[in-house]
């Protein structure tokens, strides 16, 4: 799904269904439509049923916009979705993330029929509940070259997607130095993973920073959340750059 759009800058919306009602998710989907997004994420680190996933992916699909899961556990699976985001938490100090937890989604992913988009997500600074729930070492903000070194691992270990996330409701985003270095330790051994920033990008102004910092896509969730219609200014900045 992803390699086919990666020509472009891609703008994520991201909802979470344990803090999205139904009317609210209608609403944010339909600002997303027309601010041009080009997916919708949905998933979250707690409190998320099969049930509300469900729903929340009906509700957006009626916008007619891909959605993809990005799942916070296994209840996060949703047969009506397009895609899931395949994790590896790859900073995370506990097994589960790197082995049990992707043999156990690979045949709900397989049984639900869904496209499996194999990514590497790498916590950074503030981390949020996404780090805390997935016992991750989060990666100091003032240390660009080792989340460029984790980006690299991710995408000579086969990864599609390379997702530097600076947790939910972040003070501040992933540095623009980290995904600059990112992308140029990949250009260099010629990788062509997409390398997507998520976490604390509540401005134009930050997200026409990743754009300039080589980002290929970044996510969006709480500002959304909080004001649909800023969805407007950040995917123009992020998408002109």
């Amino acid at each position: 799904m992803l390699e086919r759009r990666k020509e472009s800058r891609l703008h994520f919306t991201l909802i979470d269904p344990d803090k999205t009602e139904p009317w609210e998710a209608e609403k944010i989907a339909r600002a997303a439509r027309e601010y041009g997004t080009d997916y919708v994420l949905v998933g979250g680190s707690l409190g998320v049923s099969p049930q509300s996933t469900d729903i929340i992916v009906e509700v957006v699909k009626r916008e007619g916009l891909p959605v993809i899961i990005f799942p916070g556990s296994l209840n996060n699976v949703s047969p009506k979705a397009d895609a899931a985001l395949f994790l590896n938490i790859i900073n995370s100090d506990d097994p589960y993330y790197h082995g049990i937890a992707q043999v156990q989604g690979s045949l709900i992913v397989l049984r639900h029929g869904l496209e499996p988009i194999p990514t590497c997500y790498v916590i950074v600074g503030y981390g949020g509940t996404a780090g805390y729930m997935a016992r991750a070492r989060p990666i100091p903000y003032e240390k660009p070259e080792l989340v460029a070194a984790h980006a690299l691992a991710c995408a000579m270990m086969g990864s599609k997607v390379i997702y530097l996330e600076a947790g939910s409701g972040a003070p501040r985003p992933v540095p623009p130095e980290a995904v600059f270095l990112s992308k140029e330790f990949l250009k260099a051994v010629e990788m062509e993973a997409l390398l997507i920033v998520g976490g604390g990008i509540r401005s134009a102004e930050v997200a026409k920073d990743m754009a300039r910092a080589g980002a290929d896509g970044i996510v969006t969730g709480n500002i959304v959340e909080q004001n649909p219609e800023a969805l407007r200014e950040i995917v123009k900045a992020f998408k002109e750059g």
